[in-house]
């Protein structure tokens, strides 16, 4: 299992959701960078679990440790380890299902590769492994911000409710103005009331997360494999519950004749190459364009509720098994920061890349 992405700018996670800790190894990371723990650690703040009534109430501070690499408030061009310690670990809440296969989850696909599993809170499968990439991402993030790149994640979607208004009419500053992370208050209202409902149903719900990538240089992106989007769809579907990936027009485009679709190019009062449209969402042929680059991930409903289903054990036998311990019922308001992480993470690589590729 490769625990490891990136090729510039490279990270490994390591932990499990009830080990000791989870952390992150960086490598890569260019000297000088200016960061200190205090934004590192409210990336992880926007992750932490226990921070409304609408997410799991395991109470983890996610307090982080650096242990190498950053001397005096900048990097030192070796590689940084943080570690985040796990504290609220409810191990015994997950013994009824030492031998059993929960629906949907990596249980039963864990056992069939490794032969073994961490049924602990799914240990390596859990999406405690994010903690890890979400610091990791506070370094890409503000690495940059150094080339006036910007990232912000937000919820579009809850089940049916969808905020319908295009993302160049939000307010990006109203993102963490509400508990779901939608930038609309109104539309938020109704995407909470929503996430209560299949709480106290005993259910869960899913829905998507859109992000926008704003000051992204042309250029970025390799023409074949690694194309740019091809990366941001990889990191995206790394990422827990994630079950689907669009950028740009996605598949509304499909709607659309070529005449419509594409963007066609002018240059602006500054001499700026521009595009009248960006139906592309800032990518062609695998290498940004320099307009907003914009995708939408879509999260399928936590697997683990509350209600009585049918599944097997280890045996082969049939058996009927009930959620237990402290659950998300929705995990889109703490995806947005792990969403943003990646995003991070992939445009942070393909920079430094860029420098590599040209005089």
């Amino acid at each position: 299992m490769s625990n490891t992405y990136g090729t510039l700018f490279r990270i490994t996670t390591f932990g499990e959701s009830h080990g000791p800790a989870v952390g992150v190894v960086i490598d890569g990371c260019p000297a000088g960078l200016e960061i200190s723990i205090d934004e590192i650690q409210a990336a992880l703040d926007r992750r932490r679990p226990g921070q409304s009534d609408i997410t799991t109430p395991r109470k983890e501070e996610d307090k982080v440790t650096i242990l190498s690499g950053i001397f005096e408030g900048r990097t030192t061009g070796t590689p940084i380890a943080l570690v985040v310690n796990n504290k609220d670990q409810h191990s015994h809440d997950y013994s009824h299902i030492e031998h059993a296969f929960r629906p949907s989850h990596a249980d039963y696909t864990y056992t069939a590769k490794y032969g073994t599993r961490d049924y602990r809170g799914g240990g390596r499968s859990s999406a405690r492994e994010t903690v890890a990439r979400v610091a990791a991402g506070a370094l890409a993030a503000k690495l940059l911000q150094q080339y006036g790149i910007t990232i912000n994640g937000y919820v579009s979607q809850v089940g049916s409710i969808k905020l319908r208004k295009h993302y160049s009419k939000l307010d990006f500053g109203k993102i963490d103005s509400n508990k779901v992370r939608c930038p609309d208050g109104a539309i938020a209202a109704r995407m909470i009331g929503l996430i209560e409902d299949a709480r106290n149903s005993l259910d869960t719900i899913g829905g998507v997360v859109t992000c926008v990538v704003q000051g992204v240089p042309a250029g970025l992106g390799e023409p074949v494999f690694d194309k740019l989007h091809a990366e941001l769809g990889k990191a995206m579907l790394s990422i827990n519950a994630v079950k689907g990936f669009e950028y740009g027009s996605g598949f509304e485009g499909v709607k659309l004749r070529g005449s419509q679709h594409n963007d066609e190019f002018y240059t602006d009062a500054q001499g700026n190459v521009k595009t009248r449209t960006n139906h592309s969402g800032g990518i062609q042929g695998g290498i940004s364009n320099g307009q907003d680059i914009y995708f939408n991930v879509a999260f399928k409903p936590v697997a683990t509720i509350l209600q009585p289903q049918i599944t097997i054990n280890d045996a082969g036998e049939e058996v009927t098994l009930q959620g237990k311990g402290r659950h998300d019922p929705c995990v889109l308001p703490r995806a947005v920061p792990i969403v943003d992480a990646m995003a991070a993470l992939v445009l942070a690589d393909f920079i430094l890349r860029q420098k590599a590729n040209k005089v």
